[in-house]
């Protein structure tokens, strides 16, 4: 709350008319919301301001404004909820729309958009099980402050929208981020060339978090009984818990190194500690076999698309409700692996670093998977113009 504070209060804050109003709470909302402008026609030109609440998001959104032409587009923070002071933005720049994006229901803003008249859509909208039994506990205060329209990105989460504010407003759409998955450049190997031969046995556990940590040194000790010629990489998902894997790889007798001090081709039996960031594309394009954390324990699981992208199968827990968007027919196609105990686990990775990855079929199979689901910008822009239109007309 600190960074851009004043902002947030409205000092400093943009006050130039604006067509549409972005709302991208963070990181991923953010690269939503360019995926939805670099989509929008390129006439007319339309004045659009993109707020986010954090640096991150901000930052992202920064960065991206090149891509954005004709349209004009300011960024800034997302001011603070409070109804006096979204009533004060709304009369600064006077949007004809305000774009909410996924899950973002903020009531100061729905509040003051109902009294102004200014036209709100939740687009590539989720809302789980769990967050809709907190809104049930007061339902008649969301249903005064439902949205004109929500693009919800599956029937579940339509479902959802749809017993909170009413069926008649809420339709479904492709999710966006289908439209942002792309295969990754072989080119990328080359971060990694002067430390894997190109026949290395890489097993790669990626994202892991800290309730696996203790279950996957143990998992570690059992590879290598069964494969001694495995190298195994291993990406925490907060790089302050590598000083917990130097504890817990001392304490089993298992050789490590940093990858910073790796500076020649790694030996067989080889556990490193990635303290390194840019580089996990890198490594599953070396990988026989990846695990992608988060999944084995319920934190809602991390990517799993990206090493299927780079030709490898990954191995997954039963617990990836975060990508649960990418739909349950992925595991049944057989492109990615579930399993639900650790000794399954154990057993599934093992399969894969005996079996060589089929690299340019799993990527064609994961392009035909992706391609039937793309789709979600072209449909959230045409959301957005059919409302700035009737907006015109009236």
């Amino acid at each position: 709350m600190r960074e851009g504070f004043s902002q947030r209060l409205l000092k400093n804050f943009p006050s130039r008319v604006v067509d549409i109003w972005v709302q991208a709470v963070s990181v991923g909302e953010a690269f939503l919301a360019i995926e939805i402008i670099k989509n929008l026609p390129v006439q007319p030109s339309i004045k659009i301001l993109i707020t986010s609440n954090t640096s991150q998001g901000l930052d992202i959104l920064e960065k991206a404004l090149d891509q954005f032409t004709p349209h004009t587009v300011e960024v800034a923070y997302f001011p603070f909820d409070k109804p006096s002071i979204m009533r004060r933005t709304l009369q600064n720049i006077s949007p004809k729309l305000v774009v909410l994006l996924e899950s973002e229901i903020w009531p100061g803003l729905l509040d003051a958009c109902k009294k102004m008249g200014v036209q709100t859509q939740i687009i590539n909208g989720r809302m789980t099980e769990r967050s809709l039994s907190k809104y049930l506990i007061w339902p008649s205060f969301w249903e005064c402050l439902a949205p004109d329209q929500v693009m919800a990105m599956s029937e579940s989460d339509a479902a959802h929208f749809r017993t909170l504010f009413g069926p008649e407003r809420v339709g479904t759409m492709q999710n966006i981020k289908f439209d942002r998955v792309t295969i990754v450049s072989g080119k990328e190997r080359d971060k990694l060339s002067k430390t894997f031969p190109a026949n290395v046995k890489l097993l790669t556990l990626a994202s892991i978090r800290k309730p696996e940590e203790e279950q996957l040194a143990n998992l570690i000790v059992e590879v290598f009984l069964r494969h001694p010629e495995i190298v195994v990489g291993i990406f925490p998902r907060h790089m302050h818990r590598l000083s917990n894997w130097v504890k817990l790889l001392d304490r089993l007798s298992l050789p490590w190194q940093l990858r910073s001090e790796t500076d020649s081709p790694v030996k067989e039996g080889t556990i490193i500690l990635w303290d390194i960031f840019g580089e996990l594309c890198a490594a599953y394009l070396y990988s026989k076999a990846v695990y992608v954390g988060g999944s084995m324990v319920p934190l809602g699981g991390q990517n799993f698309l990206e090493p299927l992208f780079c030709g490898c199968k990954p191995s997954i827990g039963k617990h990836w409700e975060n990508f649960s968007w990418v739909g349950r027919e992925i595991i049944d196609s057989g492109l990615v692996e579930e399993v639900s105990t650790w000794p399954e686990l154990l057993d599934s990775l093992s399969g894969n670093i005996r079996t060589p990855p089929q690299r340019e079929k799993l990527q064609e199979q994961a392009i035909k998977y992706v391609a039937r689901k793309q789709g979600g910008s072209r449909q959230a822009c045409e959301s957005i113009m059919g409302s700035l239109h009737l907006m015109s007309q009236t």
